[in-house]
């Protein structure tokens, strides 16, 4: 998925963690953006945000719908470059059509994983299929450690078998959790995951001490940790903690995503659909996009490629989690 944002800022994130012990669960809100389409499907983004930019190497996260296509017009976003990251699409519901210049031509179907590495430089367009009526999921972003930021394009799929759980259940589509660990790739330890909670019921993750999480909520009135969340909130635990504690108080089964990793250690910028390590580093990989070099061709799309918006012309203002 493009940030199709006019005018993105330049972020720069990261950097060496604080102490952060055993403070409360933050609560981070989401943003609406308009995303591509004719009326401008409306996504909630969560990462990144001035409360904070990275929770592992998940560095950006997108939640969309329930969305009536008839009424938006659903997903439509052409050819567009990416860098420095691997793009994690997972759906709830609808599908939609995946291509890429590394040659790939593939499907996001619910419960089914699709991971795409851009490193040095890769493009790709997402337009949900013609029988999709209602589109709802997550786009998510992973940056590239700086060893491994230029690595080629890659694209892996997965389907995780669903996880029993006293409660409910989990899908696991990157790292470990209750037992189960995605056979995906990644360049950073990772945990993704969707969790199905029964009503009124708790479940206790065992989890990675060295980890820090966030739980998105799709669906359902939950307490993770004590603290409670809304749909479209994300909480955040530091790292520290062995167990987390969701909690359903709703009467209907809570549906989430949770996301973990240690914390990233690195400092990055981005802008637009680009990680790099510096402003020099942008301001090329747009240049090569707009050009044509570097990253490929997408074939099978009926239009333009995306253009790049404008580099604003403001010195880079460093911002980085919260200690």
């Amino acid at each position: 998925m493009s940030n199709t944002e006019a005018h993105p800022a330049q972020l720069r994130c990261g950097g060496e963690p604080g102490d952060d012990g055993f403070r409360a669960v933050e609560v981070l809100t989401a943003r609406q953006v308009p995303l591509g389409g004719p009326r401008a499907m409306p996504v909630r983004r969560t990462l990144p945000q001035r409360a904070r930019t990275l929770i592992g190497a998940w560095c950006f996260a997108d939640h969309y719908g329930p969305d009536d296509v008839s009424v938006t017009g659903g997903m439509d976003v052409p050819p567009h470059p990416h860098t420095g990251l691997q793009t994690v699409s997972w759906l709830f519901s609808g599908e939609i059509e995946h291509r890429d210049s590394l040659g790939s031509h593939a499907f996001v179907r619910p419960g089914e994983l699709n991971l795409m590495t851009g490193g040095h430089g890769i493009s790709h367009s997402e337009v949900s299929t013609p029988g999709t009526t209602i589109l709802h999921g997550v786009q998510l972003w992973v940056a590239l450690p700086d060893e491994h930021r230029d690595a080629p394009r890659d694209f892996q799929h997965h389907v995780p078998a669903p996880v029993p759980l006293k409660g409910g259940s989990a899908r696991v589509f990157l790292g470990t959790l209750a037992g189960d660990t995605s056979p995906v790739r990644t360049f950073t330890p990772l945990l993704g995951a969707e969790l199905s909670v029964e009503p009124g019921a708790t479940l206790s993750l065992d989890v990675d001490p060295d980890f820090e999480h966030g739980l998105l909520v799709d669906t359902g009135d939950i307490r993770l940790n004590g603290t409670a969340l809304e749909p479209a909130q994300m909480g955040y635990a530091a790292p520290g903690r062995a167990v987390l504690t969701v909690v359903n108080d709703g009467p209907r089964t809570a549906r989430l995503v949770l996301l973990g990793g240690p914390p990233f250690g690195e400092e990055i910028v981005m802008w637009w659909n680009f990680i790099a390590r510096s402003t020099e580093e942008i301001t090329q990989a747009r240049q090569d996009w707009m050009e044509g070099r570097r990253f490929g061709e997408v074939k099978g799309y009926d239009g333009d490629p995306l253009p790049a918006p404008v580099l604003p012309n403001v010195p880079l203002k460093p911002r980085g989690n919260r200690s």
